[in-house]
């Protein structure tokens, strides 16, 4: 299936707005169930504002103590692009909202939804990994007796003054 938008299509719609529906597993992530998102892509001039609602579940591996685990996300986007090259036509007079970024399109005649969704489910992803409030790490990585024989040489320096 095509997940890209036509920007064309976009702007001969009477409203100057799509909605969207996406549901399939996003190919790089260790899908469970599909990604579901319903967006709303609304031409504001020379912006285009694309947003909605991210659910799904991915498989994460724990920082802790490596096992796998599922992740449930939902999280809204609202995400801006230009049609036009940013720094030669708007310099810095352009406002955000808190936590917007600005895509540039320069000159494309489409937004990848697909990409879109992929990189918006990486970035809300924890930046620390942990398969429940009570993982401890793996047990193997915190024995004490657990040592390289090739680092015994260091068992015996003796640093000056010490």
């Amino acid at each position: 299936m095509d997940y890209k938008i036509s920007i064309e299509e976009l702007e001969n719609t009477p409203s100057k707005s799509l909605d969207f529906h996406f549901e399939d597993k996003i190919e790089g992530l260790n899908c469970v169930t599909p990604v579901i998102s319903d967006l709303e892509i609304k031409s504001l001039g020379e912006f285009i504002e694309v947003s909605g609602n991210v659910k799904g579940c991915v498989k994460l591996e724990c920082d802790l103590c490596l096992n796998e685990f599922e992740h449930k996300f939902d999280f809204d986007i609202d995400e801006m692009f230009a049609k036009k090259a940013l720094l030669d036509d708007y310099g810095q007079e352009l406002e955000l909202k808190e936590g917007q970024f600005v895509t540039d399109l320069d000159g494309a005649d489409e937004i990848d939804i697909y990409d879109l969704l992929y990189q918006s489910v990486i970035l809300n992803l924890p930046n620390k990994k942990v398969c429940g409030i009570n993982c401890n790490g793996n047990k193997f990585l915190k024995e004490e007796n657990l040592s390289d024989p090739r680092l015994d040489v260091f068992k015996n320096i003796k640093i000056d003054g010490k």
